[in-house]
């Protein structure tokens, strides 16, 4: 079942705004309002009746005179499944073999769409990564989007067939290799197609109604929000919300697409996300707080008597760099002796652990010692009003200490403040910062963007 299922919402009614016309979450005004792209998740795609469901949903967007591309993941865990017998033939599978592998299980899932449409009675042609014209470096496993050559995906829209595309995958522009983009990489590739093409709207589908103040499996009362800025999108995503990949956003704001997040299960508005002026005209003055997200998949990194010199942390995080390695939140701690040694510490996903340790230590003697903490846990605050409200990180650290949740690292941006924690405390934090910050009950006008209290406010 959907885990929106578990959150009751009333919606509310709210006179729409004298001085600005919001984007309604079905709006296609902006982009060709012909062109609608689709993405349907691997929860959306499970089971043969999902995959039904969604080839329902593509043929009535057809049926109502769009020109459909629809982008889909594989089914249910079949890329856990997949990785995991790699793991049965190899401890440290190679990356170009990883991605032949797991490039599969996409391409099953838009063919099965297909034959769902053909007894229909409409057209439909799935099309591989590198046949539906995604161009790729050749960073196997993660890697970029550099160019979309649609010219076929065209082709075939007047030729009135819909397109199904195999998301997270790609071909190298070099090696002409098989890619893929990473976790989540199918929500990259449905906004790049989007982009390529012009489209209205780029509709992402998933097992959930929309972006939330808080994921409601740990706070029951989370609110659905109407709109998001895609600012605000980057830093939850970074954070730890996992509606959409972080990449899909970057490419979305660089491109100017709009993305409407919606359930697969329920005909209802979603969130939509678009640009900061589209949201903010009209709550620019006033302090809010958007959401609470968090991370429990952390590590910690801590490298001990680094000479105190220029050029040092350069090395370090080059090799971090190239090794692949995204890092999230630095500390270096000053030398206070005469020995002038300094510790540096920073996090990285739990996955990249291994990868990041080994690159430190191929560098030899640039530090005295390596500890390393898989325990940690990352709890962030979100919202755009931050920008005029200096009293929110004191109210962060006064809530977290109240509950005797001890704070180890701290980052923030200008709309932004994490909190490095023990990660068997990040659900208690995220249930007394949601709460704290009044993100709950009547806080959210989840079926309005248009009325300037869809956001919710800071109290105190």
């Amino acid at each position: 079942m959907p885990s929106d299922n578990r959150v009751g919402e009333k919606v509310q009614d709210a006179p729409p705004s004298p001085t600005r016309v919001y984007p309604q979450p079905f709006s296609m005004a902006q982009g060709n309002s012909e062109i609608v792209v689709m993405k349907f998740g691997g929860t959306s795609v499970a089971g043969a009746e999902q995959i039904k469901r969604a080839a329902r949903r593509i043929v009535a967007a057809r049926e109502a005179g769009s020109q459909v591309i629809a982008v889909l993941s594989a089914r249910g865990k079949t890329t856990d499944e997949l990785v995991a017998q790699a793991l049965e033939i190899s401890e440290r599978p190679d990356s170009r073999e990883m991605d032949m592998l797991l490039s599969t299980g996409e391409r099953i899932s838009c063919a099965l769409c297909a034959m769902a449409i053909h007894d229909m009675g409409h057209k439909a042609i799935s099309l591989t990564g590198s046949q539906a014209g995604i161009v790729t470096d050749s960073s196997h496993t993660r890697a970029k989007i550099i160019d979309v050559r649609a010219d076929r995906i065209r082709e075939t829209l007047d030729e009135d067939r819909i397109v199904l595309v195999a998301g997270f995958q790609g071909v190298s522009t070099d090696s002409r290799d098989v890619t893929t983009l990473g976790r989540g990489g199918s929500d990259t590739t449905a906004v790049a197609l989007a982009a390529a093409l012009g489209a209205g709207v780029c509709e992402i589908y998933t097992d959930v109604a929309g972006v939330f103040s808080a994921d409601p499996r740990i706070v029951p009362d989370a609110r659905k929000l109407a709109m998001a800025s895609y600012e605000e999108m980057l830093e939850m995503s970074a954070s730890g919300a996992k509606v959409l990949q972080l990449r899909s956003v970057e490419y979305a704001r660089n491109h100017g697409v709009r993305i409407h997040c919606r359930s697969s299960f329920e005909d209802s508005p979603g969130t939509l996300v678009v640009t900061e002026e589209e949201t903010e005209q009209e709550t620019m003055d006033q302090p809010f707080v958007t959401a609470v997200t968090h991370s429990e998949a952390e590590a910690r990194v801590t490298l001990t008597g680094i000479r105190d010199e220029p050029g040092v942390a350069g090395k370090i995080f080059i090799a971090l760099a190239e090794a692949g390695i995204n890092v999230d939140v630095i500390i270096q701690n000053e030398p206070v002796g005469d020995d002038q040694l300094a510790d540096l510490s920073f996090t990285v996903d739990r996955s990249d652990l291994r990868t990041a340790t080994e690159a430190i230590e191929a560098l030899g003697e640039v530090c005295a010692g390596v500890r390393t903490d898989d325990r940690i846990g990352k709890v962030s605050i979100i919202g755009a009003g931050m920008r005029s409200h200096p009293g929110v990180a004191a109210k962060v650290f006064q809530v977290l200490g109240e509950e005797s949740i001890n704070i180890e690292m701290i980052s923030t941006s200008p709309i932004k403040i994490s909190c490095v924690i023990s990660a068997d405390r990040v659900p208690d934090a995220v249930k007394s910062l949601h709460e704290a910050f009044e993100l709950g009950a009547d806080a959210v006008r989840p079926e309005d963007p248009s009325g300037a209290e869809h956001r919710p406010t800071v109290s105190g």
